[in-house]
């Protein structure tokens, strides 16, 4: 059955449309942390639909929300009426952002997100210079695609907008990696200087973040770095978004945005995946003042829609109500702990926060990457029942996501199956 889905697949869907593993899978029904595929193998999934799975499977909370609303009949009325659904989530996302008179915009996905608040700022500066990061992703549309700082992902030089890279995301390869923590972000708060000074005309509309860089293979800068760099960005009235589609909702366990680590407030966050634990859900809370300042007509057809933000409202109020980022922060530690104390020659780095956990694979001896370790990695751990993700600049970077509601003997599981496949692919190669 697999096999035919897969030609069927290749036959009708683009080739740059990736798939995991060598014999792909479908997955048809799950429950917890678990999934089953078309041949009946289950597994427990520790990439939870890329961070988007965040509370699990079949939660009943979420799922009698959705059932409400489609046993009303009317699963869309765009955003020309009024959707209560809509305004509620709203209320509750502007009350634990943080910000000041914040106003929410709801989209479809993390990349319309992003593609908005680019769009915010650069109405609001009437500039289209912007400031990202080095091993970035925002997106695969026009404007996020000119913001991601990765190779593997750019598809495209053309853009709407004219982007500077700085140094401080991806701190295990960066020339300054030797640093101390403070001795790092100074590095790093020199070079932002330097790069307004010299490669943009002073007028830039912002600078966009991610607080852990997540397609980068989660590379964690250390605290503060934002914050330091919102003091020079300060100073020259340059915005900051931060890009909290993966790092939002007490995913990194010590603070419900990943911002927070930084000590700063931004001027915007975007947001989507493990709001709607699955539904196609994004959006972007910021200031009222920046959030208004657009002089033109706009609507969502779908972004707000009473199907998503129902579900994503339950969704919320669950994660909120069992402590869910308690929980990562709990299960991420043990994790990072049993990952750092694996001896293994492969493995260069293991960084992250806690439920996103990255492991870089390296040739033994030295950092030079080993994509292909990764690849087998992720192979091992399938046959042994565990689903993880792969990414990073070169494709050798174990990314571990799993749901927020995961158990202590899942963790566990987890730990044993994934540095067995580690110490299986370092014999083999």
């Amino acid at each position: 059955m697999s096999d035919s889905l897969l030609a069927r697949h290749k036959a009708v869907l683009p080739d740059w449309l990736s798939l995991y593993y060598q014999e792909p899978i479908e997955i048809v029904s799950g429950s917890g942390r678990h999934v089953t595929d078309a041949d009946g193998n289950t597994y427990l999934d520790f990439f939870a639909g890329i961070l988007t799975n965040a509370i699990g499977y079949d939660v009943d909370e979420i799922s009698d929300a959705i059932r409400r609303q489609v046993d009303t009949g009317v699963l869309h009325t765009s955003t020309l009426y009024l959707i209560r659904q809509q305004v509620e989530l709203a209320e509750r996302i502007a009350e634990l952002s943080g910000l000041r008179e914040p106003k929410v915009f709801f989209t479809n996905s993390g990349t319309e997100a992003n593609e908005t608040a680019l769009m915010l700022a650069t109405q609001k500066r009437r500039s289209n210079q912007v400031l990202a990061l080095r091993n970035s992703y925002h997106g695969r549309a026009f404007a996020t695609l000119a913001v991601t700082g990765n190779r593997g992902w750019s598809a495209t030089s053309l853009s709407p907008v004219k982007v500077s890279y700085v140094h401080g995301g991806y701190r295990y390869r960066s020339p300054f990696s030797e640093f101390s923590d403070a001795d790092y972000i100074a590095a790093c708060v020199d070079d932002l200087r330097e790069v307004i000074e010299t490669t943009t005309a002073g007028d830039v509309a912002c600078m966009i973040a991610e607080p852990i860089q997540g397609v980068g293979g989660f590379a964690t800068p250390p605290d503060g770095l934002l914050g330091a760099f919102a003091e020079v960005l300060d100073e020259y009235g340059i915005l900051l978004i931060s890009d909290e589609v993966q790092t939002g909702w007490g995913r990194t366990g010590e603070h419900f945005w990943g911002i927070q680590a930084h000590g700063v407030t931004p001027d915007a966050m975007t947001f989507a995946k493990g709001l709607g634990n699955g539904l196609a859900i994004g959006g972007v809370v910021a200031e009222a003042s920046l959030m208004d300042d657009i002089g033109a007509n706009s609507i969502s057809t779908f972004g707000g829609n009473p199907i998503s933000t129902g579900g994503a409202h339950a969704a919320l109020e669950y994660l909120l109500a069992h402590d869910l980022q308690g929980n990562a922060a709990k299960l991420g530690s043990q994790l990072l702990q049993g990952l750092r104390a694996h001896d293994s020659a492969l493995i260069g780095d293991v960084r992250g926060k806690g439920l996103m956990i990255g492991v870089e694979l390296v040739a033994p001896g030295g950092k030079e990457p080993v994509p292909e370790a990764a690849g087998r990695v992720m192979e091992l751990a399938k046959q042994r029942g565990l689903l993880i993700g792969k990414g990073g600049l070169h494709g050798n970077v174990l990314r571990l996501a799993p749901p927020m509601t995961l158990t202590e003997s899942e963790a566990a599981e987890a730990l044993r199956v994934l540095t067995d496949a580690i110490s299986q692919a370092e014999r083999e190669l």
